[in-house]
């Protein structure tokens, strides 16, 4: 059984040099900050993007793969309908297959309350003209073939899609490299570089850059170089485990999803396989922070994470990491250059079984991987999406509540854009980083 295929021994694709100025900076390789960089450079702009480890290495590349309009937070669902539509062109400009596939997305209902909640959900994607419709019990069971367990029925949308993530992310960061960005893996962001009270450049392990914009997209990581600013993000990150099969016949081409299993066939022929409304959250000093603002999240989903007193050592909310550090001395972004969690082997031998028992038919098949990804999520489950009014320059794009991979190039444009002083394109009221501290209502996303 392997790991994750990306990690520190996997060869440095991009490695600069680093300049020594720059019309923007974007700080880590993730789905957001690699789209984020190629819209930048193809607006002409001096884009340098720093990554501290490999590009896709984190969660960005370990997740389910699936680019999905349906089920979305209705402010959010218009920012996904321009992705679908960005992920096709660029899967034409990456010389390579990606996985892309346009293979629809299921979600399937065990009770009436359920289809209840889907029901309610559907003239929000025609509003936004999406081909999302709800499915019988027995169209529902024509579309999954040799499944044991019957639905009630199924929310669908045909016109969602599939990718690779190991594979699209760093195909993207080419894109990027050719229209002009300069990608540098291996080197950490150790603070942004501060005068007059705004941002002037950042700081790196080799050296400093000097730019009037910087744009911070570093998922799990981003709350611990905030806070080393004095600046404070209610994100939490969470650990899901997910594993691959080995190949085995298709029962169904995209991605599916129940109230305990979510699956995909993958381009290898086997299953990525999840499990569905699950986390496991290590508790430090970030958490007892963002308590307050997490329990109506918690209320509302009172089982769906699993809490653990303390995170590894070196993880971003560990006790143990330091929430200061000098510019010149090795920071905690070098330490661990690419957070890579164990995953949870009794749940991905539990995924193994439930996918068993609901296709029965299925030759016997093995796990081919096993990985586990930290997924930066918010109090609200919607992300932040903002320029940083306490520290000009700053734009800031993270929070992705499991969400990111498949938005991720029309969050990258919108970035770009802000980062421009442009007009984004979509209102993104609901996204800034103020709702914390206003004294806004938590109004949770969906959660079909």
């Amino acid at each position: 059984m392997h790991a994750f295929p990306i990690s520190l021994s996997t060869p440095v694709r991009f490695s600069g040099p680093v300049p020594a100025k720059a019309d923007v900076v974007v700080i880590g390789g993730g789905v957001i900050g690699v789209s984020t960089a190629l819209f930048l450079a193809r607006a002409g702009r001096r884009t340098v993007l720093l990554e501290k480890g490999r590009i896709a290495a984190e969660q960005s590349g370990r997740n389910w793969g699936w680019i999905r309009q349906q089920g979305r937070d209705p402010d959010e669902l218009p920012i996904m309908v321009e992705a679908n539509r960005l992920w096709r062109g660029l899967s034409a400009e990456t010389h390579q297959d990606i996985g892309l596939r346009q293979a629809g997305v299921t979600y399937l209902a065990a009770s009436g309350a359920q289809m209840a909640r889907y029901a309610a959900w559907a003239p929000i994607a025609r509003e936004q003209g999406v081909d999302t419709r709800l499915m019988s019990a027995a169209e529902t069971a024509a579309l999954l073939p040799g499944a044991a367990r019957r639905y009630t029925g199924a929310l669908h949308t045909a016109s969602d899609m599939k990718a690779e993530p190991w594979q699209a992310v760093p195909a993207l960061a080419e894109i990027a490299a050719r229209e002009g960005a300069t990608l540098v893996e291996n080197c950490a962001v150790r603070s942004l570089d501060v005068a007059a009270g705004r941002v002037a450049g950042v700081v790196t392990e080799q050296g400093r850059i000097s730019a009037p914009e910087v744009v911070l997209a570093g998922g799990a990581w981003s709350t611990l170089l905030l806070r080393h600013h004095g600046i404070d993000l209610p994100q939490l990150s969470v650990r899901a485990t997910v594993a691959a099969t080995t190949p085995l016949p298709a029962v169904a081409d995209g991605g599916v999803a129940d109230e305990t299993l979510a699956f995909r066939h993958r381009a290898d022929g086997g299953y990525t396989l999840a499990p569905g409304g699950f986390h496991e959250l290590f508790v430090g000093w970030d958490a007892v922070r963002a308590l307050p603002k997490f329990l109506t999240q918690l209320r509302a989903h009172p089982f769906g994470t699993r809490f653990y007193p303390a995170a590894p050592r070196g993880y971003p909310d560990a006790w143990t990491t330091p929430r200061r550090w000098s510019p010149d001395a090795q920071s905690p972004f070098e330490r661990m250059r690419i957070l890579d969690p164990r995953p949870n082997k009794r749940r991905a031998s539990r995924l193994k079984r439930q996918f068993a028992g609901r296709f029965p038919e299925l030759p016997s098949f093995e796990l081919s991987q096993v990985w586990a990804g930290m997924i930066d999520t918010m109090p609200d489950l919607v992300p932040v999406v903002d320029r940083v009014a306490a520290l000009p320059g700053l734009t800031l794009g993270t929070g992705m509540s499991g969400h990111g991979f498949g938005i991720g190039p029309a969050i990258g444009r919108i970035l770009a854009d802000l980062a421009q002083h442009n007009d984004p394109g979509h209102d993104l009221l609901r996204f800034r980083l103020s709702r914390f501290t206003d004294g806004s209502a938590m109004r949770l996303g969906p959660a079909l």
